[in-house]
């Protein structure tokens, strides 16, 4: 027989409502070769419960009709014939399915065939065994028993392995639906308003503002309740103040949608003409500059004398480090000359898609680096090229960030230390070429530009077309200098927008997240970094402040509160007492550090002269305490260079863990803080650590052409990516240089450096108000 009688008779009247719902007059029939041995034992029960007459007797003989009556099929709808014999165990054990059938009639007139008790050809598969004939281990909630909706057996009913497959499946979306909450464009909403709700850092600010209506007024007055009770992490309020926020939005949509659709088709067509009249306006002003810049009397710069240090020891590093611009240089020159970059072990050019077709970023990045060193003659090569070759009509997509720090900060350098009129010109015509990017609903900059057609976009992995707040706030103090410089207040009045729109948003805990969409003027992705992404934003806030003689309170009130809020967030302290900023992603703290964010060290510490009340001390201490800790990202490597991140989780501190994060591309952030913390420190631990950095560049980075950045600074041996890098001659050349320098070249009460290490001069300016105003 087929069937393994396992359990109690009483639990065939559960197949009998089985074989009510599958059963059909239609059975085709397996072939006579596959009926020997094959006839299944049939409980009255089951037939009596399905209103048909037995086919056999209780003493086994059969009835005349030979197999139930047959049932209509209701099942969705459709009269479709089952396609294969319906065996039942009386007992409830376990019912074996024909791999194979045939066509045919399933009759019960084959006595002979039952007593054979033969094996059919085409074998038999379990299909699902339990001890109360529940299917699928005693069933998904009833779904695949045989008591359940879905037929218990047969050819449609489930095998093991496509249990298994099923499963396999479900367990993949689970994990897709997880990853895609953590991955997918503004997930940190999510995570910080449902499912981190525990975090204080992603309580919303008490003084959040809602929409209009009864309902958003109570759900406000009850989270000020719940705030006050002291229960932030309460899962009920995340919950309610993450619905009223989404009501809120929803609410806000649907009144703008109204307002619209309410106005007549004239005023519609009416506000689309004043738009493009106002962007057709904002075109013919951007391109008011070409009339001519306005006489500017050159004033002679301060501090760019250029003594030998006292110490013949210190004077002797200084002269190395000066060794090192000119191999770089000259290898350039040799091997590259017009070109954007040098590739030191192939001996070629190197163009990044940064700067599109502009050519000669190395030359205007090195330019002031040239003059400080006083390598006169290849300054003068450096000016000559940029009269001829210096081209920004170019029909290509510039990064609008790297193209304003690298080429329009390097030439207002030059301008401002030599006086040359040409250094001028070009900054102003690029900075014109730049205006462009500003033309967005809300103001701020694409990153990336069109230099011919003005078209511009943002990169298109920067959460849903964001712009990125270390690029649009990286232009402030080149655009301020444009506007002093040629007379005409539109670089400044960009800028500044730039500013009105970033103070009429709302802070998450009072940080800056790095993405802003240029359309809506609203935050993307809530990731905030003071490493890549976010870094110079907060540099330029300070600088802003510096480099306007102190005039400027707002960008010093915003700069203050931002590292108050990083402080308080992001700022942390590893069990080996190693400070370190980590980086914030919807609420949870990523606790890795990059190269780029230990600029900060510096940062801090300029910024401590004019800190509240009580904290210049402190913030002197905190710029000490990040430079300790990148040094010792670069003592823990074996070429005693930096990685470009390295973590403080999984037992680790300051070391990078993966792969991709091992890299070193001749990185100034690390000696830049280094020299800021010599000036005003002068601690003799800093030129001691910036030699250090001296040694490792020349032990492992410098070869036959040039200098080239390394893959993994962990490796006993050299692996090298094969570019000189324009901010090596610009930046960590001159830091170096600087830090064996006497403190009167280049002083910090006359000069700031932009985020490429280029010179611009205070602008000095009537004091007087400013000082009420802050009074």
């Amino acid at each position: 027989m087929l069937v393994r009688q396992t359990g109690e008779l009483e639990r065939s009247r559960d197949r009998g409502s089985a074989n009510r719902r599958t059963g059909s007059k239609s059975h085709r029939a397996l072939p006579e070769s596959l009926l020997q041995g094959l006839q299944p034992t049939v409980c009255p029960a089951c037939l009596f419960a399905s209103g048909a007459a037995p086919g056999r007797r209780p003493g086994g003989e059969v009835f005349p009709q030979g197999r139930p009556a047959a049932q209509p099929r209701v099942r969705g709808g459709l009269d479709a014939p089952d396609l294969a014999p319906q065996p039942l165990t009386p007992g409830g054990g376990e019912v074996w399915l024909l791999s194979g059938s045939a066509p045919g009639h399933w009759t019960a007139d084959r006595p002979a065939a039952a007593a054979a008790g033969a094996m059919p050809v085409g074998g038999l598969l379990p299909l699902f065994s339990s001890p109360a004939g529940g299917g699928l281990g005693g069933g998904l909630g009833g779904g695949l028993g045989c008591g359940s909706s879905r037929k218990g057996s047969g050819p449609a009913a489930f095998r093991l392995t496509e249990k298994f497959v099923l499963l396999l499946v479900f367990s993949a979306f689970i994990t897709l639906c997880f990853g895609a909450i953590f991955f997918l464009p503004d997930s940190s909403k999510l995570l910080s308003g449902v499912l981190f709700h525990s975090n204080p850092a992603l309580q919303p600010a008490a003084d959040h503002k809602l929409g209009s209506g009864a309902r958003a007024e109570d759900a406000a007055e009850g989270r000020a309740r719940r705030r006050e009770e002291g229960a932030p992490g309460d899962l009920a309020a995340a919950l309610e103040d993450n619905l009223a926020r989404i009501r809120e939005n929803h609410e806000r949509a649907l009144r703008e949608a109204k307002e619209t659709l309410q106005k007549l088709p004239e005023e519609i067509q009416r506000d689309i003409l004043l738009e493009k009249e106002k962007v057709a306006q904002d075109q013919l002003r951007d391109k008011a500059p070409f009339r001519g810049l306005p006489r500017v009397e050159f004033v002679p710069p301060i501090g760019v004398e250029n003594r030998e240090p006292a110490d013949p020891a210190i004077c002797e590093k200084r002269a190395k480090i000066k060794e090192m611009m000119k191999h770089a240089w000259n290898n350039y020159k040799h091997y590259a000359w017009g070109l954007n970059e040098l590739k030191p072990i192939s001996k070629e050019g190197h163009s990044s898609s940064l700067f599109g077709n502009i050519k000669g970023a190395t030359i205007v990045d090195a330019l002031d680096t040239l003059f400080i060193m006083e390598m006169k003659n290849e300054f003068q090569e450096a000016k000559a090229w940029i009269e001829k070759n210096l081209d920004f009509n170019v029909n290509a997509e510039i990064s609008v960030f790297e193209v304003n720090i690298r080429f329009v900060g390097g030439l207002l350098s030059a301008y401002y230390l030599s006086g040359e009129e040409i250094f001028l010109k070009k900054a102003v015509e690029l900075g014109i070429k730049l205006l462009p990017a500003f033309h967005t609903p809300s103001g701020i900059p694409w990153a990336l530009l069109n230099m011919k057609s003005g078209i511009g976009r943002n990169w298109p992995w920067a959460s849903g077309g964001s712009s990125i707040l270390a690029e649009f706030g990286t232009l402030h103090l080149e655009f301020m200098h444009l506007s002093h410089l040629s007379g005409n207040p539109i670089f400044a009045e960009k800028v500044m927008n730039i500013r009105k729109v970033l103070n009429k948003l709302e802070k998450p805990e009072g940080l800056y997240p790095n993405y802003l969409n240029p359309s809506s003027g609203q935050w993307g992705q809530h990731h905030v970094s003071v490493g890549g992404l976010g870094d110079s934003f907060y540099e330029y806030l300070l600088k802003a402040w510096l480099m306007s003689d102190k005039t400027d309170l707002e960008a010093k009130k915003m700069y203050f509160d931002a590292v108050q809020a990083i402080e308080t967030h992001l700022i942390r302290k590893s069990s080996g007492g190693l400070t370190y900023i980590a980086e914030w992603k919807g609420g949870l703290l990523e606790h890795k550090m990059g190269h780029l964010t230990c600029f900060a060290g510096g940062m801090f510490a300029l910024g401590a002269d004019g800190a509240p009340k009580g904290l210049a001390q402190h913030y002197l201490e905190l710029g000490a305490e990040i430079a300790r800790t990148c040094h010792e990202s670069y003592n823990r490597t074996f070429m005693k260079l930096g990685p470009e991140a390295f973590r403080f989780d999984g037992g680790v501190e300051a070391i990078a863990t993966r792969q991709n994060e091992k890299y070193y591309i001749l990185r100034p952030e690390v000696v830049e803080t280094y020299m800021y913390m010599w000036r005003l420190t002068h601690d003799p631990k800093y030129r001691k650590w910036a030699w250090e950095a001296v040694e490792a560049l020349e032990n492992h980075c410098k070869v036959n052409g040039g200098y080239s950045g390394l893959r993994d600074v962990y490796l006993l041996r050299e692996s090298y990516d094969d570019v000189q890098q324009s901010f090596f001659l610009a930046e960590t050349l001159k830091y170096l240089y600087l830090i064996f320098s006497d403190d009167d070249l280049l002083p910090l009460e006359h000069w700031i450096f932009n985020t490429e290490a280029h010179l611009l001069p205070i602008i000095r300016t009537d004091k007087k108000e400013a000082e009420l105003k802050e009074k």
